[in-house]
């Protein structure tokens, strides 16, 4: 047997290689992982725990269980001013990787373009490809703080896709995106007809100003499928929950291919998040303080330091500049010498080059030392391989 073509343009995630090398060496700070070091809440938990108490183990709806809908749709409504029905226009998957998936296989036709902001998320190119399309990589730039601009879309021909995706708060670049920066963004899909997928799993985890959903813009609810889920703000990972929200016919589209694969997400699961919803967020505010002082840390020491870096304003990634040229030769050496792994910026995309991720979803006793470590290597000077 032999992979389908379409696997085969495919690479193997630039992630998983240094993840692997950090495996082989001991005494390792990751900073590295895109994972809350957080446990779920605990009333989330214990939910889970007493739903399988209660053998409540079977299926549930395709959509996911209405309450949990109707919980998602009042979150939203309260949050962002938008109203979602719950019975049309939500559907609840299995994680929001899952609903990121279902958007490409539901809404994208082969030979369509798929207009990529990148640095980004690694799965995006690779789903274009998945579903027949082309991607069009849109890079960012490090003097607009990586956000997405209309001039950088004209600049590289965006207005001739037919999809545009994005995720801010941005992995990996930590940049967020004002309201008056989206309405430049949602102007430009208007005029062109763009459908737009808006991938805000880090939303909740915005500092110094508040998120905006693109799908709040005058004439973007319509056109927009926004994605979010539990596994970052909410630190259930492992638990694999998120969701989307669209117009009727999307969301029907995506529910079709959804209930011939995963038939519902998984049921445990459901039950934390309706908890979560109702309950937890004071744990969701006391943790984003806590990122929120980790990234401060960074910030400062990576200035201290002299290693040029942007003022992240959201997720848990910081994206420093490193010297030279090479990023990976960069991140290999560190990782080598001093038993920090991060992750080249050249893993996710156009306009990574010459910067790592560095992740701060890592204790601070530990973030510390790493950081410690990253000024000793520094220090001694690095002129490339």
């Amino acid at each position: 047997m032999r992979p389908a073509d379409r696997v085969d343009r495919v690479p193997p995630s630039g992630i998983r290689r240094f993840f692997e090398l950090a495996e082989e060496q001991e005494d390792i700070i990751s900073l590295g992982v895109g994972e809350p070091d957080f446990s779920a809440p605990w009333a989330a938990r214990d939910a889970a725990i007493t739903s399988l108490e209660r053998g409540q183990t079977s299926y549930t709806a395709n959509r996911g269980r209405r309450d949990l809908r109707d919980a998602i749709s009042a979150d939203v409504e309260e949050r962002y001013d938008l109203s979602y029905d719950p019975a049309e226009e939500i559907l609840v998957t299995t994680g929001a990787s899952e609903a990121i998936d279902l958007a490409f296989r539901a809404l994208v036709d082969p030979g369509d373009t798929v207009a990529v902001a990148q640095p980004g998320f690694v799965s995006y190119v690779p789903k274009t490809i998945f579903v027949g399309a082309e991607p069009l990589r849109v890079p960012t730039r490090p003097e607009d703080d990586f956000a997405l601009t209309r001039a950088v879309l004209s600049e590289h021909g965006a207005e001739e896709a037919d999809v545009l995706i994005y995720c801010y708060p941005n992995n990996p670049t930590g940049a967020t995106m004002t309201g008056d920066q989206l309405a430049e963004v949602a102007a430009f899909a208007r005029e062109h007809d763009l459908t737009v997928f808006a991938d805000e799993i880090y939303a909740e985890l915005t500092y110094e100003h508040e998120h905006t959903s693109i799908a709040t813009l005058p004439g973007m609810r319509e056109r927009t499928v926004v994605i979010n889920g539990f596994s970052k703000a909410y630190a259930m990972t492992g638990l694999r929950l998120g969701y989307a929200l669209a117009p009727p016919a999307a969301t029907a589209a995506m529910n079709r291919i959804h209930q011939y694969t995963m038939m519902s997400a998984p049921t445990t699961a459901q039950y934390a998040a309706l908890e979560a919803l109702e309950s937890c967020r004071p744990d969701v505010r006391d943790m984003r303080e806590e990122y929120d002082r980790r990234r401060k840390l960074v910030l400062s020491r990576f200035e201290e330091m002299g290693l040029p870096c942007f003022r992240a304003r959201g997720a848990f990634y910081a994206f420093p500049a490193c010297p030279g040229d090479d990023a990976e030769a960069f991140a290999e050496a560190l990782l080598e010498a001093e038993g920090v792994a991060v992750v080249p910026g050249t893993a996710f995309g156009a306009g990574g080059e010459g910067h790592l991720r560095v992740s701060y979803a890592t204790g601070m006793e530990d973030l510390k030392e790493a950081l410690d470590r990253i000024e000793r290597f520094l220090d001694r000077g690095w002129s490339g391989p």
